[in-house]
């Protein structure tokens, strides 16, 4: 068995490249299907998200090259073009991979937590596909636990090193629980998107996005149970606001500090959590002058996120030992797999044995032989035809100078020898 990844990610190609090899989720049981009935291959998954799309294969012989020719093939692309942007991993090294995909450690973001859910929706698609068996099956649920073993003994994923999420951060720790909480989101491109992701996740109670093309803010609030709104309605929904968080391309600043002011005394002075991620500035930076308003700056968050960063990168270290030692672990079960046929064998001989015993002693006792005398013939008979092949093999086998087999048959049966006898 080779245990293989072939890929493709953030690291080796453009997100225009990703994109042509992306599997939709509708997708995943044809091309499972497909793949394991190339030949050679026993098992088979594929995580495929914005940033990577890789193949987890269980094989009998080394089939990277059709694998990437399938690749190709289900997505109608040329081989020549997507050829320079493969990476592919074996045995030991492909089951680290996994490991430190699983971890976040191999994300574009350092100990980003959403991979493993994308890991565990692969292997969902595979298990429900059947196109995993004992291996693949196996180093999925190692997969999980090692990257649960690091979010628990490391902090990985504790510190944001995002805007977005450094911004929800802050207001987790102002307001703790948000479900009771309102956001209003001024803004409508990627990082306003993540951010309302983030709050969502979280529990957000109600979302407002504001946004000078409305259409565009009804369809991201739609998505988080929120609703749209353009930006000359922000004075009418200012003192529902929360948390207030910015990030647009204005060259003026949409909130000033008499229009903070006017809402703070509707909202009877409860705390406002502001931060403005846009440059220049969508919110004047007097509006910090105000009490009862926490107004944080891009830079402010910048500083947060430099220091997060190099507090992942320390525990990423802690991670990577980790790994070390769990590829280790998964290996010893790999090679421990090789022993299965020989082990079934023995005890397929063992019991024809018994069984053969067993009869005879049956026909004894229905002749009335005394049930002590049966069962010392059993015994005796059952233990010589046992160690009858071993005992004449191991003479054999020594009188050829395989003197190593001794050592090999005490390990394995733990007998204790004293050679001076």
């Amino acid at each position: 068995m080779y245990l293989t990844v072939l890929g493709i990610n953030h690291r080796t190609a453009p997100v225009e490249v990703r994109g042509q090899v992306a599997f939709p989720p509708e997708s995943l049981p044809r091309a499972l299907g497909e793949l394991t009935a190339l030949g050679g291959i026993q098992e088979a998954a594929i995580l495929s998200t914005c940033n990577r799309t890789e193949l987890y294969i269980n094989q009998d012989t080394e089939t990277e090259e059709q694998v990437s020719e399938w690749l190709c093939r289900f997505h109608q692309l040329d081989p020549g073009s997507l050829q320079p942007h493969f990476y592919t991993y074996k045995e030991s090294e492909a089951v680290r991979h996994i490991l430190r995909v699983a971890a976040g450690l191999d994300s574009m973001v350092l100990g980003e937590p959403q991979i493993l859910g994308q890991m565990k929706d692969s292997y969902q698609s595979a298990l429900q596909t059947g196109s995993i068996d004992t291996l693949v099956n196996r180093l999925f649920q190692h997969t999980f636990s090692v990257a649960k073993q690091i979010r628990t003994d490391t902090a990985i994923g504790s510190s944001p090193v995002s805007v977005a999420f450094a911004a929800v951060s802050l207001a987790r720790q102002i307001f703790g629980q948000l479900e009771n909480q309102t956001a209003l989101l001024i803004g409508a491109g990627e990082t306003i998107e993540l951010a309302a992701r983030h709050l969502h996740d979280q529990g957000m109670g109600k979302m407002v996005i504001a946004n000078r093309t409305v259409s565009r803010a009804h369809d991201l609030a739609a998505q988080f149970n929120g609703y749209g709104i353009e930006l000359d309605e922000i004075p009418a929904h200012l003192a529902e606001a929360d948390i207030v968080i910015s990030s647009t391309g204005s060259s003026t600043p949409i909130l000033t500090r008499k229009l903070v002011k006017k809402a703070l005394v509707s909202r009877k002075h409860r705390p406002v959590l502001m931060v403005d991620i846009a440059v220049p500035p969508d919110i004047e930076t007097d509006v910090a002058t105000l009490d009862d308003i926490y107004l944080y700056s891009i830079d402010d968050l910048k500083h947060v996120i430099e220091e997060n960063l190099r507090s992942r990168q320390e525990a990423a270290e802690q991670a990577e030992e980790i790994i070390d030692v769990q590829v280790d672990r998964f290996m010893a079960w790999t090679r421990s797999l090789d022993a299965v046929p020989t082990v079934c064998a023995y005890r397929e001989y063992a019991q024809s044995l018994a069984a053969a015993e067993l009869e005879k002693a049956r026909n004894q006792l229905n002749s009335g032989k005394p049930p002590a005398e049966v069962i010392d013939t059993l015994s005796r008979n059952l233990v010589n035809k046992l160690t009858h092949n071993p005992c004449v093999n191991l003479r054999g086998a020594v009188a050829e100078g395989e003197t190593g087999l001794l050592e090999a048959v005490r390990t394995l049966f733990g007998l204790k020898v004293n050679d001076n006898k």
